[in-house]
């Protein structure tokens, strides 16, 4: 099974090795678990008309280079750590052009980031003390703080990259 995108239109093949991993120039790569990677806000980012987000980053911690491919799974929980009802939209944020769906390898120590983004007018309102990140492919989450309010429970996020550009 081929996977098509950008690595295709360069001339180099992935294809699906194993369950959790793949098969890139030839090697098998194991898919970055939650338990491989470091989660955080890089940045918080504001912005006007009740606008607010981040970058998320997703470090590996590991001494083996790890892939990640797609989007976040993305959750919001109160001050006591219950779930919230939550909608996550993948694509374009406010703060960023989604870069696609691309298979990302991650060295030791190397990152990558999603840019999540949501408004918080009031309306609707639910507030978040923690956000819930589960990263692509991956069964279990890990918890970053958030504590802001997120209108409708509505959350905005990229895809993962290298580097996803903010934009000015």
């Amino acid at each position: 099974m081929r996977i098509a995108g950008a690595a295709a239109a360069v001339g180099i093949a992935f294809a699906v090795a194993a369950p959790g991993t793949v098969q890139a120039a030839g090697r098998a790569t194991p898919t970055c678990g939650t338990d491989d990677l470091r989660i955080s806000f890089a940045d918080r980012l504001g912005g006007g008309m009740n606008h607010a987000g981040g970058t998320l980053e997703f470090r590996n911690t590991t001494g083996r280079t790890c892939a990640l491919r797609g989007y976040p799974g993305l959750g919001l929980e109160d001050a006591r750590h219950k779930a919230l009802p939550t909608t996550t939209v993948r694509g374009t944020t406010w703060y960023a052009d989604d870069p696609g769906n691309q298979l990302v390898l991650l060295k030791p120590g190397q990152a990558a980031q999603a840019v999540v983004a949501w408004t918080h007018t009031g309306t609707d309102a639910q507030k978040g003390a923690s956000l819930r990140v589960t990263p692509p492919a991956a069964r279990s989450y890990r918890t970053v703080p958030l504590d802001d309010t997120v209108d409708f429970g509505e959350l905005h996020v990229t895809a993962v990259a290298h580097r996803v550009p903010v934009r000015g």
